[in-house]
């Protein structure tokens, strides 16, 4: 289910979110220095900002983006603390950018952000035409998501969704099995309490990584 602004406000307000891991994803970190990130660079979804971050001090062009103004103010405070205030983060509505008059983009990273739709095929079309209408013709959009394998908590999607999601004008050239560090909270564990891992301590649950080229 698509959440509003405020119940992600709420999330980082009061400091019950589980993808707040306080460093980037590994999958991430991995995948950039696979070269699978290039040019300009865009990150919908960016929650607490660490991706941004990371690629800011990486040397990279990068702008993140996030529908919650309390995720952009927590972005924004990571990055001084990390040394790198110059980071660029903006509030914008990910579903609805696509015309917003951005530049495109060489790479779009996702990382957590597609599966929020996997259940809500109009809101999921409405974001990947937002991905085409920003992704530079032959870019590529890179996404992370939960997989429905479990266990997890939070959102999880199937390999068909992502399939199904990127056809016309796009080109899946990988998908692959991953994996996405998490932070087990008393509402992840109240969702899996068989997750075998307390509250406090990280997780790896299963995941895809896919990279997708806008054609």
């Amino acid at each position: 289910m698509t959440r509003t602004a405020e119940f992600w406000n709420s999330t980082y307000d009061n400091n019950i979110a589980p993808w707040v891991i306080g460093e980037p994803q590994p999958a991430v970190v991995a995948l950039e220095r696979d070269g699978w990130i290039s040019g300009r660079v865009l990150e919908p979804g960016c929650g607490a900002g660490e991706h941004t971050i990371l690629l800011t001090k990486l040397g990279y062009d990068v702008l993140g983006i996030d529908l919650s103004s309390s995720a952009i103010e927590f972005a924004r405070g990571n990055a001084a603390a990390q040394g790198v205030p110059s980071t660029r983060f903006e509030v914008r509505d990910a579903i609805a950018f696509g015309d917003a008059g951005l530049a495109p983009f060489d790479t779009i990273l996702d990382s957590a952000l597609f599966h929020v739709f996997g259940t809500e095929p109009d809101a999921r079309a409405a974001y990947v035409r937002s991905l085409h209408a920003l992704c530079k013709p032959g870019g590529l959009v890179v996404v992370l998501a939960l997989s429905d394998a479990g266990p997890g908590f939070g959102p999880q999607i199937s390999d068909a969704v992502i399939r199904e999601s990127f056809t016309d004008g796009w080109e899946l050239e990988e998908l692959q099995t991953a994996e996405y560090r998490g932070l087990v909270t008393e509402g992840a564990l109240e969702q899996n309490p068989d997750i075998g891992v307390a509250v406090g301590e990280k997780i790896d649950l299963p995941a895809w990584r896919a990279r997708i080229r806008r054609v």
